[in-house]
């Protein structure tokens, strides 16, 4: 065997000793904690025989507290990229089994390096995270890292889709990561995110409380908004990686892919003539509307679990991805709120930073009353909205179905917050208000001077119903650009958005604006 046979040998050997990650042992101890390896994850999410790893024998330098006598197999990190459905991706995932997947110096540089690639390359990047944290050996060196990791997120921010899996453990500083990018998933019973673990917390608080209440995926899906979604187990929560990946263009520069979904553009859907109850209290499910309109009815929702009064989420119009924000009348009448404008905000941003268009979906009778909501900053949450809509460069089309009632029809996407195209059904109501509250105030004289108050109140809430609840004085004042039959709605959202894709608009230079935060 010559030179050269034996330098490839050796190079087998040392790639088949770090495939090993942390040994048998640990692997198994995985798997028995219902987790996927690091390799394990990459196989899944890419393409059978894309992926190539990079810096594979990339060691750390430690030499503190025994760590000059350890061995971290790729320093308890895989990265690299491939091709994911057939478009290209880069990820890093975290190794558990080798010393719990500790983050350090060379352990960062790995990330950053893939970061750095994905931004150079202008390919979404998705990172699998399952760490025990800081490698403390290391020092400030490891705090270093995460610093550095940070710093990339930012900068990515908006170039770049940024996808977060929380696989296992996810705690302390490694937390602000995910948080910074765009999407996160997690997994149930095995994965969680906190600042402070139940034992500092009991300690310090004397509260007691489990892993799971705390920062486990139900929890950040439902209470704090942390997460976007809530998987079975690893390869669910991969397939719907892949899934979302399908949406989106590579990076800010790009459109949105297009796909021949096979469903007619000019399919109509005569249930939504009457999707709209005749009691003005009655509810109804906004995806039953969703899923009529969209391409072979597939909505992918975000924040499924979170201010669940309003939804979000991606479909397709004839091929074309669009973002889609829609009030849900099931859940508190779908009023706004804190949160629902929160996730509403957040949303749009992202469909505006890569060229994605927006539908909205008006049927909203206001913000939500109340103390609490006023104490926890309902208009600087809600500011956020007339922001973000007023700030999106990308194609606006709004939809009114329903009630659309003071600074809330605003707020979702009105005419003059830079809607595009303003469509309503017959059954739009238009107002300031209610129309309980708008006659009690506009007729006070009249039915307190009446010698049955109230018949005289019943009679002028009918009154201003009759004048403005319906579609057509907003349409007479070039508010509304159509009011169309709802069985038609699909067809006409098409015909809008391939007038539309064509677009573009800019907003006055300057460095950034100063969001209401």
């Amino acid at each position: 065997m010559g030179i050269v046979e034996d330098k490839i040998k050796e190079l087998m050997e040392k790639e088949a000793n770090v495939r090993e990650m942390g040994g048998s042992k640990a692997v198994s101890k995985q798997h028995e904690r219902g987790k996927l390896t690091a390799r394990e994850r990459i196989d899944l999410l890419f393409d059978p025989g894309t992926f190539r790893e990079t810096d594979t024998f990339m060691k750390h330098r430690g030499t503190l507290f025994g760590l000059d006598k350890m061995d971290i197999p790729a320093d308890g990190v895989i990265t690299g990229f491939g091709q994911v459905n057939g478009h290209p991706v880069c990820a890093f995932s975290q190794d558990f089994t080798a010393r719990a997947g500790t983050l350090g110096e060379m352990h960062s540089k790995k990330i950053c390096k893939i970061l750095d690639m994905s931004m150079k390359a202008g390919i979404p990047v998705v990172g699998f995270n399952d760490s025990g944290g800081a490698r403390i050996q290391e020092g400030v060196d490891s705090l270093s890292g995460y610093g550095q990791i940070f710093y990339r997120n930012a900068i990515a921010s908006g170039v770049v889709p940024q996808i977060s899996a929380i696989m296992g453990p996810c705690a302390g500083g490694a937390v602000y990561s995910p948080a910074m990018t765009d999407f996160v998933f997690m997994v149930k019973k095995t994965s969680y995110m906190f600042i402070t673990g139940p034992d500092v917390i009991k300690a310090v608080l004397g509260e007691e409380i489990t892993f799971e209440d705390l920062g486990g995926a139900i929890a950040h899906n439902t209470k704090s908004g942390v997460a976007h979604f809530a998987c079975e187990d690893d390869g669910q929560a991969i397939e719907r990686i892949k899934t979302l990946l399908g949406y989106l263009p590579n990076n800010n520069m790009e459109e949105p892919p297009r796909v021949d979904t096979g469903d007619s553009p000019m399919r109509t859907d005569p249930a939504l003539d009457s999707i709209i109850p005749d009691n003005p209290m009655g509810s109804y499910d906004m995806r039953n509307i969703i899923c009529s309109i969209v391409d072979n009815g597939e909505f992918y929702e975000i924040h499924e679990l979170y201010a669940m009064n309003i939804l979000v989420g991606f479909a397709r119009l004839n091929g074309r991805t669009v973002g889609i924000v829609a009030n849900q009348p099931t859940v508190l009448a779908g009023c706004l709120d804190v949160d629902s404008s929160d996730k509403a905000t957040r949303f749009i941003r992202f469909c505006d930073c890569f060229n994605i268009p927006l539908l909205t979906i008006a049927d909203v009778p206001g913000y939500l009353p109340g103390s609490n909501q006023e104490w926890h900053g309902v208009i600087r949450h809600g500011a956020k909205l007339l922001w973000c809509y007023s700030e999106a460069t990308v194609p606006k089309i709004t939809l009114i179905t329903r009630k659309d009632y003071g600074g809330s029809y605003l707020a979702m996407c009105s005419r003059d917050l830079g809607c595009d195209l303003a469509l309503a059904w017959p059954t739009a109501e238009i107002a300031v208000m209610g129309a309980d509250g708008a006659a009690n105030i506009i007729f006070r004289r009249e039915i307190q001077a009446a010698d049955d108050p109230e018949a005289k109140r019943l009679e002028k809430i009918g009154e201003y119903k009759d004048l403005l609840y319906n579609p057509y004085i907003a349409a007479s004042r070039g508010y509304i650009d159509g009011v169309i039959v709802p069985s038609q709605t699909r067809p006409r959202l098409i015909e809008a958005l391939e007038v539309l894709c064509t677009k573009r608009e800019t907003l006055p230079p300057k460095k950034h604006g100063n969001i209401p935060m």
